[in-house]
């Protein structure tokens, strides 16, 4: 088996702020896995592909399925036109995809973005669907970053990304992994954002100019899914059903409830952190450049908040959906029932290989 690997990971998170491609080299050596990020790019969605998966929750099969169809052809044109550009050759792609529908509880996770159209057309072998055979063995299916972070971050005391949703990995005094989702982020800043007619809040220029509401921030805060124990993880639904309806039924202006949401996820966040007692903190994510959000979090927050370079800050998961597949493809486990809930660890993901194009 080669110890060598060169991978474009894919990943497409819920905050719509586009597609991450990042090509990358790995080594493994006795002490663990070297990496490097050899190109990374982010291709925004076209307009009319961002709207339909804005508003994709509640979809039936049959519109899933043509989502997956058409987002395979997408992707599989981007990481064309990606590899060519750059002149890359990697040995494989490793696709986390776009979630559509994510209810574990029931069973249900789907990522959008069929590996079978993606391998004949890009003519390299396919690695995705993380999530399904976790889900299928009683998991919450994710999150799955937490096991790359391991490998690739263990240094950090815990690793915390700010997408679409918070999410937090640490390691327990007995050794197991620990991760859940915390609170949405940039799913309900760039929501606000977008009713002032913008992509996202910028530096968190909006929040900073708004008062937090108290009563607005207490429903916030007694949203049930925070008194739930991990292993637990959330998707666009719930937001939709529980997140959204308090600010749309809220009177007051965007800038008070963007600054009232920012003041929300430092708490939730910085309770997390405490909880865990970790020593330092690595942050990546989109909300990792918000620098409102980011001095809030710091004064709540009492353990030091580490921000790495903004390849790091905005690649990090394409890196490491990037080694998912890597492990994948060596039969390794990618997915901690630490972390997950299911019943075992797992080498997960569907590997498909190039056949005639499609």
């Amino acid at each position: 088996m080669p110890d060598e690997y060169r991978v474009t990971g894919l990943m497409s998170g819920s905050s719509l702020d586009g597609v991450d491609l990042a090509c990358c080299y790995f080594r493994y050596h006795r002490s663990g896995w070297i990496y490097r990020i050899i190109r990374a790019e982010t291709v925004p969605y076209p307009l009319s592909l961002f709207e339909r998966l804005s508003h994709a929750s509640g979809w039936d099969q049959k519109a899933i399925g043509i989502m997956d169809t058409e987002l395979g052809h997408f992707y599989a044109n981007q990481i064309n036109a990606f590899h060519n550009r750059n002149n890359l050759h990697p040995d494989l792609v490793s696709s986390h995809g776009h979630t559509l529908l994510h209810e574990p509880e029931k069973g249900i996770t789907f990522q959008a973005g069929s590996g079978r159209i993606m391998a004949s057309k890009t003519g390299l072998t396919v690695v995705n669907d993380f999530r399904k055979a976790d889900v299928a063995q009683g998991g919450q299916g994710a999150p799955l970053v937490p096991s790359g972070e391991r490998l690739l971050f263990g240094d950090y005391g815990g690793c915390l990304n700010l997408g679409g949703i918070a999410n937090i990995s640490y390691d327990a005094p007995d050794g197991r992994r620990i991760a859940y989702d915390i609170c949405p982020v940039n799913m309900a800043l760039n929501w606000l954002a977008r009713k002032a007619g913008k992509q996202f809040d910028k530096g968190g220029a909006m929040a900073s100019h708004g008062t937090v509401n108290a009563s607005l921030l207490e429903s916030l805060n007694r949203l049930y899914y925070y008194r739930l124990p991990p292993p637990k993880s959330l998707g666009r639904e719930w937001f939709l059903e529980h997140f959204q309806p308090l600010l749309e039924s809220s009177p007051h202006d965007l800038s008070d409830l963007a600054a009232t949401v920012v003041e929300h996820i430092c708490i939730q966040i910085s309770g997390r952190i405490a909880l865990s007692r970790v020593s330092s903190i690595l942050v990546t994510g989109g909300g990792a450049l918000n620098q409102f959000l980011m001095e809030r979090l710091q004064d709540h927050t009492m353990v030091p908040i580490e921000i790495p370079g903004r390849q790091i800050i905005e690649f990090k998961e394409a890196l490491i959906f990037a080694l998912l597949g890597v492990l994948r493809i060596r039969n390794e486990v990618n997915c901690l029932a630490s972390v997950t809930g299911g019943k075992k660890d797992l080498s997960a993901g569907e590997i498909h290989q190039p056949t005639k194009q499609l």
